[in-house]
């Protein structure tokens, strides 16, 4: 009987060798009659390796499996320790796995190695309107656990820190509760970390010793009859950090193994980028990048202690990465690793870094070294000539060269190219390097760089791209004002301008550069005499706002007053454009210490009192005297704005003065000129870039890690004005 079972072992896995040849012939055939017959062939095969799998069980041995309570209550025990505590990234202490564990989602099975073009790709990220590279959407709001129970065999593949591991340990936990866990088959779990076959592959011999150190029978024979009786579930960690020269042979043997035992239930993790082939039987699934509820919940776990709770410590960190300015360091978040580190930043000093190309750097640090350090994984030798700094060196070249031509996806040959031209042209590094296999390590070991589809790559997230874009753009003064000159009004490039200032050691010469590109976009006469008015009826006002506040205020009144005092002479434009941007961004930065509310009100309701409203008066009334106190427009013009409206509020509802002298009449009283504000589109569009330049100065003043006090105050005071370098 032995024998029989060893000969129909060793026909089983005859026939598996024959069946991976055949699919691999079948991949390339081009002939369509060829490609029948290879099918037909196969579906014979797989028949007779489903007859002998009967054949195999039929002679397994059925004398049930017998495991002492106490010892399984010892293996429970000891899975727990190794496997139910989570401490990373240098973490104080270790956390309970299951206190921080958040649902994972996958992606639907389109997404895996979806054929698309580079064009195709580029499309549906502009069309997507967000900062996400990954492609598709979960299916569904599905624990991955749920799918487990679904499937026998699973295959969990992500990027880098995307909880591969995480999830596997999390499976074996709920297995380990029985009817009481989440996990509906009654399995023992055993993990196998397949890093530790860099010799000889014998899966059962590695069951019975991680057995033996879980405190069950060490005995090979112990763990052969667990596996022919169905009573496992075999976790299988981490396929991407076998050594490069053993992963074929731990393939064929897993899938061998699989075969063999097949009445247990597998599941594996792989990195998607080392993943080239499907697994017989297995189902393949992706891990969706973290979305809003599952951040939400990560950091609510993570922050549970009952002093978090009472002063509300997750929510605050929620809030403040869903603010805005911290747009680019939620979209790490994205990611269960960084999320990780990020949370351990805020526990820190409850703030994220004010410079937030320090958040970024260390990021990027963690998946260029720290995640390979602590995942123990034997790197290859290429890393001998590749330091990390000399990578981050060739990773900021290709992420400029990329946004520069306003591209986020790459083909591999390109990418090759890239590589190897600056290996070949960099003094005391390796010219034997191979730029292919530079390309594949970054790939699988950090996830800095990953396939999205076949033959497409990106950068893993643009937060990434931005950041390394902006390590190439500081490297000189030469490439700093290349920046300012070409880039300065692109809003792609406005996180790439912060992450500048917040890397240079001052950015004393980034803005005075960014200043002097502004005012030539003001140069024309007609934006040169309004911004002349803005100047004067500011400059002399006793209010104790900032003369920049001031100035913005008044021009969003005067681009009001345009609007709502359009005459046939007029252009269609009248201020538009740049209307939106001081909508968008006065009470952010240009006017930060102004009530921006009565900003708005004040306009709004001038703006309706010329439609006779008698409730439009009395509100304008209010918000005029209101405003007057402010003191931010000099003597006399608000005085005079609110005599008039008495008067005309007194005439309503009979008052037939036509609208287009009230209009004519608002314009006197702020002494300004129709000639002024009748701006050609080219002018609107100039005042818009020219404004949009101006809250980026502010912003970057703000994200620098130094800028002159002097510099500074000499902008400011010149910011919203007239021409001052005599353009």
């Amino acid at each position: 009987m032995a024998m029989d079972r060893e000969y129909l072992e060793e026909q089983q896995r005859e026939d598996y060798k024959l069946l991976k040849a055949l699919e691999k012939e079948r991949r390339f055939a081009s002939d369509p009659k060829q490609r029948a017959k290879l099918e037909q062939e196969i579906q014979a095969l797989q028949e007779q390796i489903r007859r002998r799998e009967a054949e195999l069980d039929s002679s397994a041995p059925q004398e049930p499996l017998q495991i002492d309570a106490a010892a399984l209550k010892t293996y429970a025990a000891r899975y727990q320790s190794r496997y139910g505590l989570l401490k990373l990234l240098g973490m104080p202490q270790a956390v309970q796995l299951e206190d921080i564990y958040t649902k994972v989602r996958f992606l639907d099975d389109l997404s895996i190695r979806r054929f698309q073009s580079i064009e195709a790709m580029e499309e549906t990220y502009r069309q997507g309107q967000h900062r996400q590279f990954q492609r598709g959407r979960p299916r569904r709001a599905e624990d991955g656990i749920a799918v487990a129970n679904a499937h026998q065999y699973l295959m969990v593949l992500g990027g880098p820190g995307a909880g591969k591991s995480t999830f596997l340990r999390r499976l074996g936990l709920e297995a380990l509760k029985g009817e009481s866990g989440q996990f509906q088959h009654p399995c023992l779990p055993v993990m196998l970390e397949l890093k530790q076959f860099a010799g000889e592959v014998n899966l059962v011999q590695a069951i019975a010793r991680a057995f033996a150190d879980f405190g069950l029978s060490p005995s090979e024979a112990f763990a052969t009859q667990a596996l022919e009786q169905g009573k496992l579930l075999v976790l299988l960690d981490g396929l991407d950090e076998v050594p490069r020269e053993r992963f074929n042979v731990v393939v064929d043997a897993i899938q061998a193994f699989a075969v063999r035992y097949d009445q247990n239930r597998f599941v594996a993790s792989c990195r998607i980028a080392a993943y080239r082939s499907g697994f017989q039987r297995f189902r393949d699934i992706e891990l969706a990048d973290f979305e809003d509820d599952q951040i939400q919940q990560f950091i609510h776990n993570w922050f549970s202690s009952e002093l978090d709770r009472q002063s509300g410590i997750a929510e605050k960190c929620w809030q403040l990465l869903n603010q805005a300015s911290h747009e680019a360091a939620k979209e790490l978040a994205q990611t269960p690793l960084l999320l990780t580190f990020i949370c351990l930043v805020y526990d820190r000093s409850q703030e994220l870094p004010q410079q937030r190309s320090t958040l970024y750097k260390n990021a990027l640090d963690i998946l260029l070294k720290e995640w390979a350090a602590e995942k123990r994984v034997t790197q290859d030798a290429i890393y001998q000539g590749l330091n990390t700094e000399l990578e981050k060196v060739l990773l900021s070249e290709i992420a400029y060269q990329g946004f520069a031509h306003d591209r986020l996806f790459f083909q591999p040959q390109e990418l090759v190219d890239q590589i190897q031209t600056f290996l070949s042209d960099t003094v005391d590094n390796p010219k034997y390097l191979d730029g292919k296999a530079v390309l594949d390590a970054i790939a699988v070991q950090q996830g800095i760089l990953v396939e999205r589809a076949e033959d497409v790559f990106s950068f893993s997230h643009l937060t990434l791209q931005e950041y390394l874009t902006a390590l190439y753009a500081s490297q000189d003064s030469e490439q700093i004002a290349a920046l300012v000159s070409d880039h300065l009004t692109e809003q792609r490039w406005r996180e790439v301008f912060l992450l500048v200032a917040g890397i240079v050691r001052s950015a004393d010469r980034l803005l005075l550069q960014m200043e002097k590109t502004a005012q030539h976009l003001i140069s024309t006469p007609t934006l040169q005499v309004l911004l002349s008015w803005t100047d004067q009826v500011t400059t002399v006002s006793e209010g104790g706002y900032s003369l920049v506040g001031k100035r913005a205020a008044v021009i969003y009144f005067a681009l009001r007053l345009a609007r709502i005092s359009v005459v046939s002479n007029f252009s269609c434009y009248a201020g538009a454009k740049a209307l939106h941007v001081l909508d968008r961004d006065l009470a952010n930065t240009l006017a930060v210490d102004l009530p921006h509310d009565l900003v708005h009100a004040l306009a709004d309701a001038v703006d309706a009192a010329v439609d006779n409203n008698a409730m439009a008066f009395r509100s304008a009334l209010a918000n005029a005297r209101t405003f007057e106190g402010l003191k931010i427009l000099k003597d006399g013009i608000l005085s005079m704005l609110i005599d008039g409206l008495e008067v005309l509020q007194a005439g309503i509802p009979d008052y037939e003065q036509p609208k287009k002298l009230w209009r004519s009449w608002m314009m006197d009283v702020f002494q300004l000129k129709r000639e002024w504000l009748d701006l050609s589109e080219d002018e609107d569009n100039a005042l818009a870039n020219y404004l949009y330049a101006c809250d980026l100065m502010v912003r970057c003043k703000e994200a620098a890690v130094r800028v002159s006090r002097t510099t500074w105050m000499q902008i400011e005071g010149r910011m919203l004005r007239p021409d001052q370098f005599g353009f």
